[in-house]
């Protein structure tokens, strides 16, 4: 048995009912503006990608928001690194959730498979961030180099990195095949440097499973707290601790707080609250804490989801005018879609070539992110 036990007793409710409610109210309130908005869908998927960002921020970790768009879309500028690869994860995962139905993260087979998931990227990481080149490719019409002697090296080094991407995908394929304890044993087996080898996760998971089962009658913003407060105290998995505050934020989805694409970001809200407060020894301080990280959350996704409406109505009044065929309707949706964008991400979304992705971009008037001369990238204003 663990040494550690998550303690019910004695809630502080009489504190907690009025930020409860408040936050129960908040998140409503922006869910409904999501669900009935013509940008709804394109401000969820940007909500992963920033969630995803400031979870590795919460866990010590600088994860760019240019770096992960490009990675997504296999539009690597530079050798990806480990903490890339995890916000990749955290990414994926959010998107996973929100694509299956409500109940399935905290099902069994669903805690399974994610937990799998969340093992095999802890081990793949160090793998991924040693790549010998990076997968730098043409995201503008200029800047693609010389021709020359060179030209033959560099096409040899770019089928080596497509040599090593194949090669991993194989291994990260053949590890997927196997259930996630088993890996994890394995891995606790073969390099003890990584894994405490006293450190039993299913029985840590076990014990937070059973605070869920005991919460299961509090209000859902309650218990999706205490479950998020819980797995901070237990440290169910040793490399994966973002995975908790997506099991948390699927609490609420599943209680139907939140509709079935939008999944809270919790990340986001907890990266506003001061670390002494998120790690406080008192339990009435870290929950009043997740409390208005959730308020902060909703404020957050408001200005965000106002801000996108308002460059979109900018965007939609250059389309007066224009012909039935153009692309700039499509660009629009992927600009509001997207943190940034590429030419290179352009030209693949919308099949045409870079150079008219960089003519397009001119007709919408994007604003330029990246200021650079080589691996351009716009956004919205």
């Amino acid at each position: 048995m663990i040494s550690m036990s998550y303690d019910l007793a004695k809630l502080p409710i009489q504190t907690l009912l009025r930020p409860i409610s408040d936050a129960g109210s908040a998140l409503t309130r922006l869910d409904e503006r999501i669900a009935r908005s013509p940008v709804g869908d394109g401000w969820i998927e940007r909500t992963h990608f920033t969630d995803a960002c400031a979870s590795l921020w919460i866990d010590g970790e600088l994860v760019h928001l240019e770096d992960l768009v490009l990675h997504d879309a296999t539009k690597d500028i530079r050798t990806p690194t480990h903490e890339l690869t995890i916000a990749r994860d955290v990414l994926r995962t959010r998107r996973r959730i929100c694509g299956q139905p409500a109940g399935w993260a905290l099902s069994p087979d669903g805690l399974r498979s994610l937990r799998g998931q969340a093992t095999t990227v802890a081990l793949d990481g160090v793998a991924a961030s040693g790549d010998d080149e990076p997968v730098a490719d043409g995201l503008v019409g200029g800047g693609e180099g010389e021709n020359g002697d060179g030209d033959d090296t560099r096409l040899d080094n770019e089928f080596a990195a497509i040599d090593a991407v194949l090669a991993r995908s194989t291994a990260a394929i053949e590890q997927a095949k196997q259930p996630g304890p088993a890996l994890s044993a394995r891995a606790r087996e073969k390099d003890p440097l990584v894994y405490d080898l006293d450190w039993d996760e299913d029985e840590r998971l076990e014990e937070w499973r059973r605070v869920l089962q005991q919460t299961q009658e509090l209000p859902a913003v309650l218990q999706a707290m205490l479950a998020l407060d819980a797995w901070n105290q237990l440290s169910v998995l040793q490399h994966a601790p973002w995975l908790g505050r997506l099991l948390s934020a699927s609490i609420m989805r599943q209680a139907g707080l939140t509709t079935a694409a939008h999944l809270a970001a919790f990340n986001l809200g907890l990266k506003t609250i001061p670390v002494d407060r998120r790690r406080h020894r008192d339990r009435e301080a870290r929950l009043l804490a997740i409390t208005h990280c959730i308020l902060a959350a909703a404020e957050i996704g408001l200005k965000e989801h106002d801000r996108l409406a308002l460059a979109r109505k900018m965007m939609e009044r250059r389309l007066i005018g224009k012909r039935t065929s153009s692309k700039l309707p499509e660009l629009i949706g992927l600009v509001i879609s997207r943190p940034l964008v590429s030419a290179g991400m352009i030209a693949k979304e919308l099949a045409v070539t870079p150079r008219a992705a960089l003519r397009i971009i001119e007709e919408l008037g994007l604003r330029e992110m990246t200021g650079r001369g080589r691996f351009r990238a716009w956004g919205v204003i």
